[in-house]
């Protein structure tokens, strides 16, 4: 059996057995749940990437490419919604942050790659913290709504996103002429 093929079916198992005991029934075994979803998340990512690949973006602004690949992303996990949903709460203990941290900066840096962006200017890190806070609400909203109230909901998070740049911009530009008259 393949590695995503063993993933695969330990997220199947998730739901019936716990997140735990799946890692563990595995053959091979995860390293606990927390190897478990980080795995997962790795195959999501691959996902995600392949198909942003192969969708044609080509004219869309920034904004509307991570839409797009936001949205390829949660239509290959419809059939994990359940499992996923179970692995919410979890995601946050003490002893799987640190997997989950790590599979959420690795998933971001796939959305900007899959969407164009090489992300090597000085805004880096706050593109990257502002595009995580924009992916996990996202995602819980997605665990209880259906996809096109997700994507809508989506539309919103980035639209907020869009009017912070725009407030920064007029903020600079008001500072810059206020310098210029002193």
């Amino acid at each position: 059996m393949s590695d995503d093929a063993v993933v695969l079916d330990a997220v199947a198992a998730a739901p019936r057995l716990g997140w735990a005991l799946a890692a563990a029934r595995a053959d091979p075994p995860f390293a606990g749940a927390g190897a478990l979803l980080a795995d997962f998340a790795a195959l999501a990512d691959r996902w995600m990437t392949e198909d942003a690949a192969a969708a044609d973006m080509a004219g869309l602004r920034t904004a509307g490419r991570v839409r797009a690949v936001v949205a390829l992303r949660l239509g290959r996990l419809g059939p994990y919604r359940e499992a996923l949903r179970r692995a919410a709460g979890l995601r946050l203990l003490p002893h799987v942050a640190p997997w989950s941290a790590r599979a959420m900066a690795a998933t971001v840096d796939a959305v900007w790659h899959a969407a164009g962006e090489a992300l090597d200017d000085a805004t880096r890190h706050t593109k990257r913290a502002t595009l995580a806070a924009v992916l996990a609400a996202t995602f819980l909203f997605w665990l209880r709504a259906d996809d096109a109230a997700t994507l809508a909901f989506l539309d919103r998070r980035l639209a907020d996103v869009g009017r912070i740049g725009k407030i920064r911009a007029r903020a600079g530009n008001m500072m810059a002429r206020k310098s210029s008259r002193a």
